[in-house]
């Protein structure tokens, strides 16, 4: 959308959020959240994500307890975030989970339980949610909230690097590296440290340097050409 549609859109979803229109209400508080037609306002944005939240919007829902996660547009308050997470997490919503996950992770807002990060991240990584998918192989590659299981680990880490999640491209390379839950395979690593890299993890150019040394010529370019393949069939948005 170019400058004017965007400030048309702007107009007529402000029209009906002021009208009570709670889906109009919570995507005015996303244009706001990200200047999207309008100038960015973090306190309108908190402001119409409560209300459409108060009419029970469950994307507002998310959304207002982001706010509170993140102190944007009111003092932050990992309580109140929690609160919001999970009304939204106990209706399913997978990016709702998962950020419950975070929260018990981390204990923000809630008493630190891995055993319940796994759960609301494995309920969310189960939608296909990607981030989900990324933690669920960290769960189970150290062992937390679940048994240690590279294999598992290798699964998850798999089904998010193929979703373009750098992070775990990166930890798919690991797996191929040193042989865990998966057979070891020095060009698979490399292929992934290098697609890792590209997607902007940097911390993966030290094992392409270390891969280089150890490939052929003739295995570096072949995996080159399928990174080449990549490229075309992920382009950059």
């Amino acid at each position: 959308m170019n400058k004017n549609e965007l400030n048309e859109a702007f107009n007529l979803l402000k029209s009906a959020a002021e009208q009570g229109d709670a889906d109009a209400q919570c995507n005015l508080g996303v244009y706001y959240y990200f200047s999207k037609g309008v100038r960015q306002d973090y306190n309108e944005a908190f402001r119409w994500f409560k209300a459409a939240a108060k009419q029970g919007n469950a994307k507002a829902q998310n959304n207002l307890g982001n706010c509170y996660y993140y102190g944007k547009g009111v003092k932050q308050d990992y309580n109140e975030a929690f609160r919001w997470y999970k009304l939204v997490a106990e209706q399913g919503i997978a990016v709702a989970q998962y950020n419950l996950g975070i929260c018990y992770l981390n204990g923000q807002g809630v008493k630190q339980d891995y055993n319940e990060a796994f759960r609301w991240f494995k309920a969310a990584a189960e939608q296909g949610l990607t981030e989900a998918q990324y933690w669920m192989g960290n769960c189970y590659y150290e062992g937390s909230g679940t048994k240690q299981d590279y294999n598992e680990a290798f699964r998850w880490f798999k089904a998010a690097a193929e979703q373009g999640m750098a992070d775990a491209q990166y930890n798919l390379g690991i797996c191929y590296y040193y042989g865990q839950g998966v057979s070891q395979d020095y060009k698979e690593a490399y292929y992934w440290y290098i697609i890792s890299y590209l997607n902007g993890y940097t911390d993966a150019e030290q094992g392409v340097k270390i891969l280089e040394d150890r490939l052929t010529y003739q295995q570096k370019q072949e995996v080159q050409n399928r990174v080449n393949d990549w490229i075309i069939t992920h382009p950059k948005e």
